[in-house]
């Protein structure tokens, strides 16, 4: 037993349950006997461990990985019931009052599965799942935001966020048309990017083209939503493609007993387009 009572679960066992998992988070806070450093922690501490862990197992199911991503989710679940044994040390709610809400929550606001399955069309058509959250904030006391983007969570990273307020701007009909539409302001703020950039070179120029570089980022996120291509998917492929091909790089002139800092920019150009043909023929 610790000092606050929680059973400590064998670590030579083959198997554990999540009851052992909550032991062992109770017993690392532990005020005299848990791990100094787990004590310290605090919400705001953990929280960017949580994003952390959400990318990682994101990551693990772009590579297709099932060993890898039972780990990440473990690493997940690890930051739930992190945060749900500070909540409890406040006497704000444990990890069962987690569970009972976010099962309720989904019976609730899946209607057509746990009630009445005639209402599946209806579930679809008149976008009950938003309608339903609205109601529950209302219920709660909260009329909802004064604005359609006031909810959209500042934490969110910025491709994510770009799409989800222009999703909710989308929803009253503030939109582009089409991908055409989309691709022609995509043309116009590289234009103005390329204008910032013929500015003079001061403090106010710099400001600029960071200003008109976001906007092409923002722009390129619209165009993510209108292809529905996942913009952080897609970024990340992008970049174990980058990832993959200057290893093939690195690995071509090690044979050679040299490396990148060795080789000319045109000779690593020819081993870049070398691996991408390589890739194209598997």
């Amino acid at each position: 037993m610790s000092a606050g009572g929680a059973a400590i679960p064998d670590a030579a066992e083959k198997r554990h349950s999540l009851d052992d998992l909550l032991a062992v988070m109770a017993r690392l806070r532990d005020r005299e006997t848990g791990c100094p450093w787990d004590r310290d922690q605090t919400f705001q501490s953990i929280a960017l461990y949580t994003i952390e862990e959400a990318y990682e197992v994101a990551d693990a199911i772009d590579r297709a990985d099932m060993d890898a991503l039972k780990d990440e989710l473990g690493d997940l679940l690890l930051q739930v019931v992190y945060h749900a044994q500070m909540a409890s040390e406040q006497n704000d709610f444990n990890f069962s009052d987690v569970v009972s809400a976010i099962t309720a929550k989904m019976i609730r606001r899946h209607p057509h599965v746990f009630d009445d399955s005639t209402r599946e069309d209806q579930f679809q058509r008149d976008n009950l799942w938003e309608r339903m959250k609205a109601e529950e904030k209302a219920g709660k006391g909260d009329a909802g935001p004064r604005s359609q983007l006031d909810d959209v969570p500042l934490a969110l990273p910025g491709l994510t966020r770009a799409i989800k307020l222009q999703s909710r701007a989308a929803r009253v009909g503030f939109d582009w048309p089409d991908i055409a539409a989309v691709l022609a302001k995509t043309e116009e703020e590289i234009a103005e990017l390329k204008a910032a950039l013929a500015q003079k070179h001061d403090e106010s120029a710099a400001a600029n083209v960071a200003e008109e570089y976001g906007d092409i980022l923002f722009v390129m996120a619209n165009l993510a939503r209108h292809l529905r291509v996942d913009p952080e998917a897609a970024l990340r492929a992008a970049n174990a493609k980058f990832t993959r091909r200057f290893h093939s790089i690195e690995q071509a002139l090690a044979r050679d007993g040299r490396k990148p800092e060795d080789a000319t920019l045109e000779e690593m150009d020819l081993l870049w387009d070398a691996a991408k043909d390589a890739e194209a023929k598997d």
